[in-house]
This record gives C-alpha cells, sequence and structure tokens, in this order.
C-alpha cells in the first residue's frame, strides 16, 4: 500500500530530569539522548517498518544535522523523492525536558521544515497514493502550509478520492489555534489528543469538542486521552477504547507516541480494519513506542499488532 506522508522531521536532544529548572536554574539531566524525530518522520518509518511504500514530504537544511534527522527515514526505506533542500534556514532541532511524573516541556524550532516549496509538489504522487497523512505542523504557516493546503486539494479532488488522515499537535494548536479547523475539516480521519480537542474548538469538554466537529462536517475522529486510551468517535458511536499497556516493557519516553499512533491507526483503517480495532492496535503501538528513548527507537511489526486486529 501506498502512503504519502506531509510532516517536520527533527533532531531531538531529550533531556530526563528530577524536575524541571525554574528560570535562571541550572539542572543536570538523569540521561539525554540525541535521536532523529518529527510528525512526519516518525510516522512516515513507522509505515515502513509496517511494509508500506511511503513517500515522505518533508524539508532540511544544508547543515549536518539534516542527515541525522534523516537517518532512521533512509534507513527503513522511505521513498526521498519529496524530501527537499533549503539554503534559507537550517534543519529543525527540537529539545524535550521531562520528568518522570509526566512533566514535560519543550523549545521547538520549524526551521527548514517551513520552507517546504509547493511549487515541487507532483499532482501524480497524491492522486497514485492510497492515503495520505498530514501532520497539522505543516499546517502552521509558510510555504510548508500552502504544500500541505494544495496536497489536500489534490486529494480531495481525485478522480479517485485519496483518504486523508490529518493528526493534530500541540505545537500546532497552541499556534495556531481554532485557526486550523477549517483546515482539518476536510481530514477523513481526524486523530488528536484531549487537550488539542478543546483548543482547536474553544470548548470545555471532550463531548462539546466532538459535537462541535460534527458541524464541521468531521465524521471519524480517534481522540488520545492519554492513560485512558482513545476515544472513538463517528456520527453513530462514541467509544472508548482502553490503552494497551506493553507486557514485559516498562515505558520510558513518550516522544513519538503520539505519532507512532496515528500511523498505525492509518495503516489499521488502510488495511481493512474496523475503527475500534484500528484504534487498539494504535494504543499498543503508541504503548510500545514509549518503551524506548527517542521516536523512532522502538521499531513496531505486524507482529506486535496482530492480537489486537479485529
Amino acid at each position: 500500500m501506498k502512503f504519502f506522508v506531509i510532516g517536520d522531521v527533527n533532531v531531538d536532544h531529550i533531556y530526563h530530569l528530577d524536575r524541571l529548572p525554574e528560570p535562571g536554574q541550572e539542572v543536570h539531566p538523569l540521561r539525554s539522548v540525541m535521536q532523529p524525530g518529527g510528525s512526519g518522520g516518525t510516522m512516515a518509518v513507522t509505515l515502513a517498518r509496517l511494509g508500506h511504500t511511503v513517500t515522505l514530504a518533508t524539508s532540511v537544511g544544508q547543515d549536518p544535522f539534516a542527515q541525522f534527522a534523516l537517518s532512521q527515514v533512509q534507513a527503513s526505506g522511505v521513498l526521498d523523492s519529496a524530501v527537499q533542500t533549503t539554503s534559507e534556514d537550517t534543519t529543525s532541532t527540537i529539545t524535550v525536558m521531562q520528568t518522570a511524573d509526566g512533566q514535560r516541556a519543550m523549545i521547538s524550532s520549524g526551521g527548514a521544515n517551513r520552507q517546504l516549496d509547493p511549487a515541487k509538489l507532483k499532482k501524480k504522487d497524491i492522486e497514485a497514493a492510497d492515503a495520505v497523512i498530514v501532520s497539522a505542523y505543516s499546517l502552521v504557516e509558510g510555504e510548508q502550509r500552502e504544500y500541505a493546503l494544495k496536497a489536500i486539494d489534490y486529494a480531495k479532488k481525485a478522480k479517485k478520492p485519496v483518504p486523508l488522515f490529518i493528526d493534530l499537535g500541540t505545537g500546532a494548536v497552541n499556534k495556531a489555534g481554532q485557526g486550523l479547523i477549517d483546515d482539518v475539516s476536510q481530514a477523513d480521519y481526524l486523530t488528536l489528543n484531549q487537550h488539542e480537542i478543546l483548543a482547536l474548538t474553544g470548548t470545555s469538554s471532550i463531548s462539546a469538542a466532538l459535537a462541535t466537529l460534527v458541524d464541521e462536517g468531521l465524521t471519524q475522529v480517534a481522540v488520545k486521552v492519554g492513560a485512558m486510551g482513545c476515544i472513538v468517535w463517528t456520527p453513530r458511536e462514541t467509544e472508548l477504547v482502553d490503552a494497551v499497556l506493553p507486557q514485559d516493557e516498562d515505558a520510558l519516553d513518550s516522544t513519538g507516541a503520539g505519532d507512532t499512533f496515528t500511523a498505525v491507526f492509518a495503516h489499521a483503517v488502510m488495511t481493512g480494519q474496523p475503527l475500534k480495532a484500528a484504534a487498539r492496535m494504535a494504543n499498543a503501538a503508541g504503548g510500545l513506542a514509549a518503551t524506548r528513548i527517542g521516536a523512532q527507537v522502538r521499531q513496531i511489526t505486524p507482529e506486535d499488532l496482530a492480537p489486537y486486529g479485529a
């Protein structure tokens, strides 16, 4: 199956701390790592490892970080025909600081990701895909936003419409807020977490937020609700799908777990799983991703997912 993924690639600097620093304070990490990350890269890598043909549309700078940011993308066999290089900005980096009790702070730079040139998008690449996945970070600003909107338009107007998955992100909704709602309403499938759905809709409860999304025309939504799992919603049903805890593996790092969830959700839907089973498989994948430090370290295999399918 062919997926076309639009989203960021980053170099993630991950620091595990006893506590987050106060202004002006210096703290020393319990451990620190540098890993390739980014929503687009993580989703593309996950899908490629599951055996799909994946094209990733992203942009990196002309700097030493570029190769590292793409290292797992390349190693997993993701096609690089839509990867661009720009001299206008540097490869994106993100600093993640998190504590054992779940507190988290991030410093992120969109960098070269935002320089994705829409003139280089090929309509035939979208029409040839079985599904398109767009990270909402791609919809925030710059040329990358124009690229993503152009791809969405191609997908919706294709002779055989191409299913569209859109995944929200906390940074994207924090920056663009309710301004994203018109863009994401075009999704056939929308994935987001409980905080993002409230910020996107300007409501104070998930039920009110879902009602707002109905008014916007959305019909299939998966809301990630942390340790509880996720809520799968359609106009016909609303169901909580319990989280799946990894056996014999401890959760170490949530970086990239949500992106892994979305990739596996798309994989499951496109391979014929009903929504509840797709969500269960995605829950399992997100849990497994969190057992390694780094967004793309824990490989998700068909064997990992098989027990949770329909």
